[in-house]
C-alpha cells in the first residue's frame, strides 16, 4: 500500500507507519514466546540464535535498500520490503505450541460460559485474552516498570548518532560505520549472552539486564567526550553489546517471572509498555539538540533513564528472594502448628509420648 501512496505522505504514515508497526509487533512477539514452548534448559541460547538473525540483516539490509532504491526507485522498494515480510507468513505456519489450552471443552466453567448470552460470552473471551492477571506479581510490576524506564534513551544513538557524527567530525561518508558496529556487536552479545543466561538460575539473570542498563547509560554519556572519531566507534561496539545482553534475556526472564502459561500475555504488555518511552526518546533528543544546537545534553539525557531503570531492576531478584522465603516460613509456621494440635488431640502421638 505504501507504494501506491507517491505523493501522500499522511497515507504513508498509516500504511508503512501505523499497519507496519502493528505487523511487526504481531510478528516479533509470538516468535518470542514460542521459544519457550520448545526450549526450557536451553532457552537463552535459543532466544540468542533467533535474535541474533536480525543482526545480520539489520547491517545489510541498508546497503541493499540503498541499492534498490537507487535502480528502481522508492515505490518498487516497498515491493521488495513486502516480499521479505511475505516470508514471515509462511515461517509463522510452523509454530505449533506445545502447552495444553486455557480451556478444556469439558471443563464446567466452560460449559457455564456456553450457557450465557453472547453479550456475556464476548466479555468473558475479552476478560481472557487481556487479562490484567500479571499485573498482580509485584516482582513481574517493578521489572516492566524498571525496564520501561530504561529504554527511553534506547533508541537515541540509533537515531541521532549519525548526525552527530556529521556535525562534529564532518565525517559524512563514514557515518553509516557507527551503525554497521551497533549491528556487530549487537549479534555478538545476542548469541554470547544466551548462553550465559542458561548458566545463570532463576531471577539471577536480571543482573545482566541491569549491567547491560547500567553500561548503556555511561556509554550514552560518553558519546559527547570523544575527541576522535574513533572513540565513537569504540563506544558504539560496547552500545552493541548492551543491546544484545538486554534483548536476549527477555523473554527467558519474563519465562522465570510468570510461568510458560502467562508469559504470552507478559511479554506482550512488557513491549506495549516499552513503545512509549522508545517512541519518545528520540523526538525529546532532537528538540534537545534543536534548542541548544549540539547533541550533547541530548545524550547526556539519554543516558540518564538506562541507569535508573537498571538500579530499579538490581531490586526484583531480591523481592523475589524475601517473598519465596516469607512463603516457606508461613508453610514451616503451618506444619509447626498442625503438630502441635495433632499432640494435643491424639492420644499416642509422639509429641504426648515425649511429654509423658
Amino acid at each position: 500500500m505504501s507504494c501506491w501512496s507517491r505523493r501522500s505522505l499522511e497515507v504513508r504514515y498509516f500504511t508503512y507507519g501505523v499497519l507496519f508497526g502493528c505487523g511487526s509487533s504481531f510478528a516479533f512477539q509470538p516468535s518470542l514466546v514460542i521459544l519457550g514452548h520448545y526450549f526450557k534448559r536451553r532457552l537463552g541460547l535459543a532466544n540468542g540464535l533467533v535474535t541474533a538473525g536480525s543482526c545480520l540483516f539489520s547491517m545489510g539490509l541498508p546497503f541493499l535498500l540503498k541499492i534498490i532504491g537507487r535502480a528502481i526507485g522508492l515505490a518498487h522498494t516497498f515491493q521488495v520490503l513486502s516480499l521479505f515480510m511475505l516470508v514471515q507468513i509462511f515461517l509463522s505456519l510452523t509454530f505449533r505450541p506445545m502447552f495444553p489450552s486455557a480451556s478444556d471443552p469439558h471443563d464446567v466453567e466452560q460449559v457455564k460460559l456456553e450457557s450465557r448470552s453472547w453479550r456475556q460470552q464476548y466479555a468473558s473471551q475479552m476478560q481472557k485474552y487481556f487479562s490484567l492477571r500479571v499485573f498482580r506479581k509485584k516482582t513481574y510490576r517493578i521489572w516492566a516498570f524498571g525496564i520501561a524506564t530504561a529504554v527511553l534513551g534506547y533508541f537515541v544513538p540509533y537515531m541521532h548518532l549519525v548526525k552527530y557524527v556529521e556535525e562534529e567530525f564532518n565525517e559524512k561518508e563514514s557515518g553509516w560505520i557507527v551503525l554497521l558496529c551497533l549491528g556487530a556487536t549487537s549479534g555478538v552479545g545476542r548469541l554470547a549472552s544466551g548462553p550465559i543466561g542458561d548458566l545463570i538460575p532463576g531471577l539471577k539473570k536480571i543482573y545482566l539486564q541491569v549491567a547491560s542498563f547500567v553500561l548503556l547509560g555511561i556509554m550514552c554519556m560518553m558519546i559527547p567526550q570523544c575527541q576522535q572519531f574513533w572513540g565513537v566507534i569504540v563506544v558504539c561496539l560496547f552500545l552493541g553489546l548492551c543491546d544484545g545482553l538486554f534483548i536476549t534475556i527477555m523473554a527467558p526472564i519474563a519465562f522465570e517471572l510468570v510461568g510458560p502459561l502467562q508469559a504470552s500475555q507478559a511479554i506482550g504488555y512488557l513491549l506495549g509498555l516499552m513503545a512509549i518511552p522508545m517512541t519518545a526518546g528520540p523526538p525529546i533528543a532532537g528538540l534537545l539538540h534543536s534548542h541548544f544546537g549540539n547533541y550533547r545534553l541530548a545524550f547526556y539525557f539519554a543516558g540518564i533513564p538506562p541507569i535508573v531503570g537498571g538500579l530499579v531492576l538490581a531490586i526484583v531478584p531480591l523481592i523475589h528472594r524475601r517473598s519465596v522465603t516469607r512463603l516457606d516460613s508461613g508453610k514451616d509456621k503451618m506444619l509447626v502448628s498442625e503438630t502441635v494440635m495433632n499432640g494435643e488431640l491424639l492420644p499416642g502421638s509422639p509429641a504426648t509420648e515425649a511429654h509423658i
